[in-house]
């Protein structure tokens, strides 16, 4: 009999396998990402991967990625970054009150749409009216989102706007702080992977979050019940940096190959994955025999606008103080978002 063939046939393939391993994994460049979430969290088990796919196509494999954890906690990422210590991460604006004012105008109640739609309304809000403010300046911006309508999600089920009046509730920062107070919560500033042990230890009666969080931080154990406000209560504002330097030593090549990546294309998959992984955390809540889902009645929704309406007057007068065409920018946002 002839083994031969077989034999090298095996070889043959086993040396191909090899060499498809090698170009898989010889990049030039791996940059490292800092990320705060659980590693089960949508972001990092669906957007990294997503964005590192993304600079590998556009740089021909030359560059890629790799996710480290527990470099720091959510609000010291931008230091992180700037610091040169991880290259890419990030940032939830609202831990870092005072720090960032125009990220604010994304946040507001009203908007109507899809994280997707607002994600990619908030890059073209950013260069054509918050690019001025340069809340980012140090490190290289990478990308703009948000994350879906945040809702209320607590242990003791809420169906009329005036029961959260008195509630104990963790609140991110940001818009949603301002939101908090205008309803009569006491506000519990925890960041987001702490959320589980603070209501597990009635900490906090409940938590604002967009659905992803009844799968990703999983609220469907500690905060088995949801009300929905229609839009949201408010949506959360996010950036992806990277270390400048880093950036600057790179090729111009792939500079240039990442740039095609960075900005609307990489705003846009970061929306488009928050709105898949909001789908799941709506799944999980309807699929748990002691959750529930209790939308807002009409005339909590138009009470809801009432006590919106100062909240947005605040933070447009807050971005226009720091020299933003707020009013204007707003007014983009809402535009783009209802036609897309």
């Amino acid at each position: 009999m002839n083994f031969f063939k077989p034999v090298a046939a095996v070889a043959l393939g086993a040396a191909l396998s090899a060499s498809t391993a090698i170009t898989a994994f010889a990049a030039d460049t791996t940059l490292v990402i800092s990320s705060w979430a659980p590693p089960t969290h949508g972001m990092n088990a669906k957007m990294w991967p997503k964005l590192t796919k993304m600079i590998e196509e556009a740089t021909e494999g030359r560059v890629t990625a790799e996710i480290k954890y527990k470099l720091a906690p959510p609000p010291a990422q931008f230091d992180l970054i700037q610091d040169g210590a991880a290259d890419l991460t990030w940032i939830f604006h609202g831990y870092n009150p005072g720090r960032f004012v125009a990220t604010q105008l994304i946040e507001l109640p009203g908007y109507q749409g899809s994280a997707e739609a607002a994600s990619v309304a908030y890059w073209r809000a950013y260069e054509k009216y918050l690019k001025s403010a340069n809340e980012h300046r140090g490190v290289k911006l990478v990308a703009l989102h948000t994350h879906g309508p945040g809702q209320l999600h607590s242990s003791t089920k809420v169906t009329e706007l005036d029961q959260i009046k008195g509630m104990k509730l963790r609140l991110g920062g940001g818009v949603s702080g301002a939101v908090g107070d205008a309803l009569g919560a006491t506000g519990i500033r925890v960041p987001a992977p702490k959320v589980y042990e603070t209501l597990a230890s009635n900490a906090a009666d409940g938590v604002m979050m967009p659905m992803e969080g009844k799968k990703g931080f999983k609220l469907t154990e500690v905060a088995q019940h949801s009300y929905v406000m229609p839009g949201g209560f408010y949506r959360g504002s996010f950036a992806l940096i990277m270390n400048q330097e880093k950036f600057e030593s790179l090729s111009k090549a792939d500079q240039d190959a990442l740039m095609t990546v960075f900005g609307e294309p990489a705003s846009r998959m970061a929306g488009q994955v928050w709105d898949e992984i909001d789908a799941i955390g709506v799944e999980a809540t309807e699929s748990t025999a002691d959750n529930s889902l209790n939308t807002a009645s009409e005339a909590d929704r138009k009470a809801y606008d009432a006590i919106a309406a100062p909240i947005i007057e605040a933070a447009i007068k807050a971005a226009t103080d720091k020299g933003v065409d707020a009013k204007a920018a707003v007014e983009f946002i809402a535009s783009d978002m209802a036609a897309n």
